[in-house]
Order: structure tokens, then sequence, then C-alpha cells
């Protein structure tokens, strides 16, 4: 699997059952219409190998399920299981994102030294 070039600090998670659940949240599709979708919503590009290996697997786990064709190109959709999977990992990265936020406040924030009253009589 390759990464598109990576700009700036900003990278993405890129988890290819991950990726694949999410676009299928969003409809069914078949693989070349996964494929740019996944990389129009992450900035990733899934190599026919990645891509079709993590179908064969979600498939076989029981979280995609295709769908009949009339063409060559097979269509998957997000079974009931997939959603749930889904959703409990957007959770755990929902967690540890808002984590990681806190403590970068946390390591981000600048104590700022007020001063104390003053003395009437003492140096400035």
């Amino acid at each position: 699997m390759a990464r598109k070039t990576i700009s700036g600090p900003r990278q993405r998670p890129n988890d290819p059952p991950i990726l694949i659940l999410t676009s299928l949240a969003g409809g069914p599709k078949h693989g070349h219409a996964l494929s740019r979708d996944i990389e129009g919503f992450a900035g990733v590009v899934l190599g026919p190998g990645a891509l079709y290996g993590a179908i064969t697997r979600l498939e076989e786990r029981g979280l995609i399920e295709p769908l009949e064709s009339d063409d060559r190109r097979r269509p998957y959709r997000i079974s009931a299981t997939g959603s749930a999977y889904l959703s409990e990992a957007v959770g755990e990265m929902q967690r540890l994102a808002d984590e990681g936020a806190r403590r970068l406040a946390v390591a981000n924030h600048v104590s700022v030294s007020r001063p104390g009253p003053r003395i009437a009589g003492s140096p400035a």
C-alpha cells in the first residue's frame, strides 16, 4: 500500500480494512470506486494487492457482503457486523484523538507568571 505524498506535518490513518469499511458506510461500491473514494476522503492510495486482499479478509470475517452484479465488477456493502465493528473502531480512534489533543494542550500550555502584589516601598 502506498501513501500519497505527505506534505507538512499531517499524516492520515491508512489501515485498509478501516478505510474500506468507512467507504462502504457511505454506500455499496466495487473495487475501483472504493479506491477512488478512499483516495478522495483519506488521501491514501491503496494498491490493488492491498485493496483486494483486504476486501477478501473483510468478506471472510463477515464485515462486508458481495452484491449481485450484471458486469464483471463486483460491488460490496458493509454488513451489520461491519457497521458495529467500524463504530467501535471509530470510537476507539476518537478516544485516542481526544487524549492526544488533551495531552498536547497540557504540553503546550505556557504558564504565564503573574507578578504578585506590589508592596509599597519595595523596588519595582
